[in-house]
């Protein structure tokens, strides 16, 4: 089951604890303060990675925690730091903390900082001076940062494809790079976003939208969210549908509603499966967007000579952007 939400409890390590403790030295009855300081808790780190499924993995593992530091020891040995804990969330990923509402988003596969591990306390050896030969006080170790959080993932692609269930998003994904995107012939046969690259860049296959998808329907908002950060779009209108205005206008209506700041992103458009018309009628649809776009293509994915030509447009208006 594919998830790209989910709430998780994290915690950093806590602190040991610092302890009072007296030294043992052959022929020496009072040798001093030989209690030891707690370890410091173990971090917790982010690391993004590229497989929008991981999260899936955390369906019934609601609860992370790193190690906590040992407490202090006698003979002045300090408690042992607790090991670190990284966390594996697919790239574009956001985590909120439920309580305070801040917020922290996954971009980079680099380990990001995340929660730091509590302070370990100290033994009563730390508290030795001059006027304080024999301290009886210790302390205890720190709490950890942590708490619950919300994960949302938010893909972030070069290239989405937007358009109407059964535009042909998924097979023109599986033509142009190497994606092995679910197909078939009924409606929502894409349930989870689809990547491909095709030469660097990220394209993904978004599934697809109804009228009224900003309110619930279809599969409703659940994916509009990944197109928040999509750098551009292509809008997909299948060459089955007459009147490809009114296709193109009930996907940018659900974006509008969803998040009017969509609407200002680059946009494109593809008419597919052209080889169910004419050219004719073909050049007659792209003449409707001919005064609103300057990019607009046309592919059947049975023309191998119309992938290669659409890729390499494509191609090379990413570069420009």
């Amino acid at each position: 089951m594919f998830i790209d939400e989910l709430t998780l409890n994290i915690y950093a390590g806590k602190g040991g604890d610092g302890i009072v403790s007296w030294m043992h030295l052959k022929g020496l009855d009072h040798a001093g303060p030989g209690g030891g300081n707690g370890g410091n808790g173990g971090n917790v780190y982010l690391k993004g990675v590229r497989d929008i499924a991981r999260l899936s993995e955390y369906r019934f593992i609601k609860d992370f925690k790193a190690e906590d530091g040992g407490n202090g020891m006698g003979d002045c040995m300090h408690g042992k730091g607790g090991d670190d804990l990284t966390i594996e969330v697919p790239v574009g990923s956001v985590l909120t903390n439920t309580e305070t509402g801040e917020s922290i988003d996954v971009l980079t596969t680099e380990p990001i900082f995340f929660l730091k591990g509590g302070r370990g306390g100290y033994g009563n050896a730390y508290f030795k001076g001059s006027k304080n030969i024999r301290p009886k006080e210790s302390t205890p170790g720190k709490p950890p940062e942590g708490g619950e959080f919300f994960v949302e993932l938010k893909m972030v692609v070069d290239l989405g494809f937007v358009g109407l269930p059964n535009a042909g998003k998924s097979s023109l994904l599986n033509s142009l790079t190497k994606a092995k995107a679910k197909i078939g012939s009924y409606q929502f046969t894409t349930l989870t976003p689809n990547l491909g690259d095709l030469y660097g860049f990220v394209l993904a296959d978004i599934p697809g939208l109804i009228e009224g998808a900003s309110e619930g329907k279809g599969l409703g908002h659940k994916f509009l969210r990944h197109v928040a950060r999509t750098k551009a779009l292509l809008h997909c209108i299948s060459c089955e549908n007459e009147n490809p205005l009114e296709v193109y206008n009930i996907i940018r209506n659900e974006l509008s509603e969803y998040d009017k700041t969509l609407l200002d992103k680059p946009e494109f458009i593809l008419f597919t499966k052209t080889d169910v018309i004419d050219e004719k009628t073909l050049e007659i649809h792209k003449k409707l967007f001919q005064k609103t776009h300057t990019h607009i293509y046309s592919v059947s994915i049975i023309d191998d000579q119309s992938i290669k030509n659409l890729s390499d447009e494509l191609v090379k208006t990413l570069r420009a952007l």
